[in-house]
């Protein structure tokens, strides 16, 4: 299999270094707020890798779930927004963190991404993040401020080697307006924070330095070499973790140990809207609830991913979406008259279909090549090198990887699209109800209702049926 190492900048063939299992760690939610559709990317695409690696070998793939410490900027500054969002729903932290973890996973297995081997909650490994940094420091790594302490950067020679030396004076460089007094250089980070001695927080803990809590970048490196050991073969997360979180994973875990911490670097990009990039915090993100609230299936986004490499933007938009969702009803169509022929015609399964596999798992294991891999999907379906028994098979094989439930009966024609008035009028009905403005939403139900479309909610999101 080869696989885009973001560290060395190529495409390198990957050999996990036991042979009898590789290890992958992915960075997973901070569950302050529901998950958007570009995360929800990410995730497809490390599922992507997880099946398609699950073909050769076993896998051990660990996940984190940040539930304390991630700060509002992902450097140094700001609240946590663990705390941050108790203030905003006037709930406990760890309440929140369990109701966002739980909307989270929904949406995960509602676009058939594999549960990883293992889920790890920053909050039930304090005492390895404690561990890490007492390392650090009896190897001279660390300093302390009156806010925490902080990893010296300056003493790790291999601090670029993930962002290259260029950026990584880029960023110092903007780094210096706001810099702290008390850090010694810019691109210093905290591994423990302390908690304000004006105010109790709901999340600190005793630590040999005071009460506080972890400094989000330790959280990962903790967790991971817990469960994957000192040395990582395949780290995944989305393009915008290199520059700070993951280059600072390198420093504090090759530290601490000596060893390699990751072999393999796989970043996916954005996904981007036509304003620009998709945030929580620019207020600008599109949830799976969202979708569904517009009529659209889970595996509808997930046909959408995977139309385009996983290191290459993808534009979001609703016409984009429009032809996703034809194209999976007419491939399920294909799939169920193959099965329908099959069943009145069987032939006998010949060396052709494990040629057709292998092309189709050739365009995955090349640095998963998704859009590739669809394509040898389509033109086997439409092609006749395959008897109708064997596209069976093969589809089974290919939905093996894309996970988009190929076998599902296809929708009826008439009820496939929805005119985007009403898809307008569901999204602002669905942005009514959320605010708790049942009158607004009732206002809209009957606009829907003098559309032609009645509505029902239900635990899945709106339903509407068309007015005979």
């Amino acid at each position: 299999m080869q696989l885009y190492n973001t560290e060395t900048r190529r495409k390198e063939e990957f050999t996990p270094l036991n042979p009898k299992e590789a290890t992958m760690y992915c960075c997973g939610p901070t569950v302050y707020n529901y998950a958007h559709i570009g995360n929800m990317r990410t995730y497809i695409f490390e599922d992507l890798l997880a099946r398609t690696l699950r073909l050769s070998m076993p896998l051990k793939h660990v996940m984190n779930v940040t539930d304390v410490g991630h700060l509002v900027s992902d450097a140094d500054e700001g609240e946590d927004k663990m705390e941050v969002a108790t203030a905003r729903e006037g709930k406990s932290a760890w309440d929140i963190a369990k109701f966002y973890e739980q909307k989270f996973f929904e949406d995960f297995d509602a676009l058939h991404c594999t549960r990883p081997t293992v889920i790890s909650r920053a909050t039930a490994h304090i005492p390895e993040m404690i561990a890490l940094v007492k390392t650090l420091e009896e190897k001279g790594y660390t300093y302390r401020t009156s806010d925490g302490i902080y990893y010296d950067t300056s003493k790790f020679p291999r601090y670029d080697a993930l962002v290259g030396r260029s950026r990584l004076e880029g960023l110092k460089g903007g780094a210096r307006v706001e810099m702290s007094e008390e850090k010694r250089n810019p691109t210093d980070f905290a591994l423990w924070k302390f908690s304000p001695k004006d105010k109790k927080r709901q999340m600190e803990w005793d630590s040999p330095w005071g009460v506080g809590f972890p400094g989000w970048h330790v959280e990962c490196s903790a967790m991971a070499m817990k469960y994957l050991g000192p040395t990582v073969d395949i780290h995944c997360g989305g393009i915008d973790h290199v520059s700070v979180h993951h280059t600072n994973e390198i420093a504090q875990s090759e530290a601490a140990t000596g060893q390699k911490y990751v072999r393999c670097w796989v970043h996916g990009e954005f996904l981007v809207l036509r304003a620009g990039k998709m945030s929580k915090s620019g207020g600008t993100f599109v949830t799976l609830q969202t979708l569904r609230d517009k009529g659209y299936d889970p595996l509808d986004y997930r046909y959408l991913c995977l139309t385009a490499h996983y290191r290459t933007q993808l534009e979001f938009t609703y016409e984009s979406l429009d032809a996703s969702r034809k194209s999976l009803q007419t491939l399920r169509r294909e799939a169920a008259k193959a099965v329908q022929t099959a069943a009145r015609q069987p032939l006998p399964l010949t060396a052709r279909l494990e040629e057709i596999k292998n092309k189709f798992r050739a365009a995955m294991e090349d640095d998963l090549n998704a859009p590739k891999a669809l394509a040898v999907v389509w033109e086997t379906l439409r092609g006749a090198e395959l008897n109708a028994a064997e596209k069976v098979e093969f589809l089974k094989f290919a939905d093996g990887i894309l996970a988009l439930d190929v076998f599902r009966a296809p929708q009826e024609e008439n009820n496939e699209e929805l005119p985007q008035e009403v898809k307008d009028l569901l999204a602002r009905r669905a942005e009514a109800r959320a605010a708790k403005d049942y009158k607004k939403s009732d206002e809209l139900r009957a606009a829907l209702a003098a559309a032609g479309y009645a509505v029902k909610d239900t635990p899945q999101g709106q339903q509407t049926e068309k007015i005979k």
